[in-house]
């Protein structure tokens, strides 16, 4: 009897140790799929139900959410352009102190722009949401860190 526990138990453990793990994977192959447009009414729709958006919102957040979309999908072709070809190479010090001062300024425009869309209770539940998905990324990213 104790051998037939003994048995299950370590079953059970290979069971549950083989399952894949896609984790934070799982919907970027479906987003690096869809246009800069599409992209950026998703968004919009999103935050249209988080925020209760009127429609001269809705327009105003979509021009913001598509220009942004088109921005990140075209460094995102860039990047991966260069990776192909073998011409990336980590940045030095200076290079990211840059590219993280030109991301911090980028992020200060956006706040400012949906500062003048939204009203104050629209803009500071929009603040806690970005705030929330930046420290969930921030969590993902040391996660994979640890992993190895």
């Amino acid at each position: 009897m104790r051998r037939l526990v003994v048995v299950l138990v370590v079953l059970g453990t290979l069971c549950v140790s083989a399952q894949r793990n896609d984790g934070a994977k799982k919907g970027k192959a479906f987003k690096a799929d869809l246009t800069a447009e599409q992209l950026a009414t998703l968004h919009t729709k999103k935050m249209t139900l988080a925020l209760d958006l009127t429609q001269v919102q809705q327009a105003q957040v979509m021009e913001i959410n598509l220009e942004r979309a088109k921005m990140r999908k075209a460094k995102y072709e860039e990047r991966m352009a260069k990776k192909e070809s073998g011409e990336w190479e980590k940045p030095s010090p200076d290079e990211r102190f840059e590219i993280e001062n030109e991301r911090l300024d980028y992020q200060i425009a956006q706040h400012q722009k949906m500062k003048e869309v939204l009203t104050d209770n629209q803009y500071q539940t929009w603040k806690k949401m970005t705030l929330r998905k930046g420290m969930n990324g921030k969590k993902t990213m040391q996660g994979k860190q640890r992993r190895g």
